[in-house]
């Protein structure tokens, strides 16, 4: 027998999927539903969305606005690790966690018995919002229509809209799985599925954050970013709050073609997927703070930290935000941070994002030392004995070789 609800919150953005889940709920299960946006950049697609949330069977719908917050506990820290999953930029990743907190802290508020969300079985999504789910609240039920409802495709979804007067913004020849927030923007279906395929990025309308490097200034554009223990403060030379710097890079770095990434990539359920990002002002920030890095760390931070990414970006793209190893990840990062301060400067053109400068009062690095010139820092004669006590193991296991061969005669296999 089927559960029964009284009261739902469901993850609502307005888009196919939750659109059709409010009057679904409530023919399926008698329910009351309350819908939950979380505001992380969306920008105009919340527009008339409490009157089409209302209109379609919402008892309520409460739109949080989560920007600064996603920004500086989640953009930024996950900047300052390097974090890139398969060159993903981690978008859609790292949105799901705060918007499922919100969703679960007015599900206890309003007393529901369980939360609705509309990620496929076949993605990602699902994963990310349900383990923020548990961390918060370990009891409450999911219901995921996805797993087992009839709407088992898009067109079912449109014809199910169209047939309860759902208003849609999209048709079924027009209908790319997207999602934007302030960092980033994803497609996904459609000409997209066949990796044989060219992506249609100078096709009017399919990119929404910048243009193509086809379409972009033949001058390049320069950038100056102020970093202060690597968090990014301001843009040439004008302080800004974290959510307007984003904003200004995404203009500078879209204006100029950069941050378009069409990839085929390997879903946390197994499958490969493709998808074509947008994220600009991403590209350029992550571009800018790897930069200063090179300067302001040393060798085995930097490359100790490199490592590191790989798994923190595993952790995000995974949902696995709120576990303790992401927390203390984190708080490494952090301490690595506390020299990352200074200017980079960019040149933006055609989709290249090209180091013009990069100087900072904690660098490491010194022209005195580094010099091809006559200098009195460096005597090159040590390198001869640090070569020595380098090569020591080489040296001495190739001596046991030759003393071994002479002995028996055998020989031994190549290194090479």
């Amino acid at each position: 027998m089927k559960k029964k609800y009284n009261k739902v919150v469901l993850a609502y953005s307005g888009g196919l999927d939750t659109s059709v889940l409010i009057p679904w709920l409530k023919e399926h299960y008698g329910c009351e539903v309350i819908a939950v946006s979380g505001n992380v950049g969306q920008g105009t697609e919340l527009d008339g969305l409490e009157e089409k949330a209302l209109k379609t069977g919402a008892s309520k719908l409460y739109i949080e606005d989560l920007n600064k917050e996603f920004v500086d506990d989640f953009i930024i820290p996950t900047m300052q690790a390097g974090a890139t999953y398969e060159q993903y930029l981690l978008g859609t990743s790292f949105a799901r966690p705060i918007i499922a907190k919100r969703i679960v802290e007015i599900a206890l508020k309003e007393g529901a018995d369980a939360i609705c969300h509309g990620c496929t079985g076949k993605g990602n999504d699902q994963v990310r919002f349900e383990l923020a789910i548990k961390a918060f609240a370990p009891h409450m039920d999911v219901i995921a229509p996805w797993r087992f409802w009839e709407l088992n495709s898009r067109e079912k979804e449109i014809e199910y809209a169209e047939k309860h007067n759902i208003p849609l913004k999209i048709n079924k020849e027009t209908n790319y799985s997207k999602d934007k927030n302030l960092w980033h923007l994803s497609h996904e279906g459609l000409d997209l599925e066949d990796p044989a395929n060219e992506a249609p990025i100078n096709k009017p309308g399919f990119l929404e954050l910048g243009v193509s490097p086809e379409q972009a200034p033949d001058v390049p554009t320069y950038v100056t970013i102020h970093f202060e223990k690597g968090v990014p403060t301001a843009v040439n030379g004008e302080e800004m709050d974290s959510v307007t710097l984003i904003q200004t890079l995404n203009k500078l770095g879209g204006e100029n073609g950069c941050g378009i990434l069409d990839i085929v990539e390997n879903r946390l359920v197994g499958m490969k997927s493709r998808g074509v990002y947008e994220t600009p002002g991403g590209a350029v920030l992550y571009a800018a703070h790897q930069k200063l890095e090179e300067i302001t760390l040393d060798k085995e931070t930097q490359h100790y930290k490199q490592q590191l990414a790989l798994k923190f970006a595993d952790l995000v793209y995974n949902g696995q935000w709120y576990t303790p190893l992401r927390k203390a990840m984190s708080a490494f990062v952090t301490s690595t941070q506390e020299t990352v301060t200074g200017d980079v400067k960019l040149k933006l053109y055609k989709g290249n994002i090209i180091p013009a400068s990069v100087t900072s009062p904690y660098s490491l690095y010194s022209e005195d030392i580094a010099t091809f010139g006559e200098d009195h820092s460096y005597n090159q004669a040590d390198s001869a004995g640090f070569i020595n006590l380098f090569g020591l193991p080489l040296k001495v296991r190739a001596m046991n070789d030759l003393a071994l061969q002479e002995k028996t005669g055998a020989g031994f296999p190549s290194v090479e």
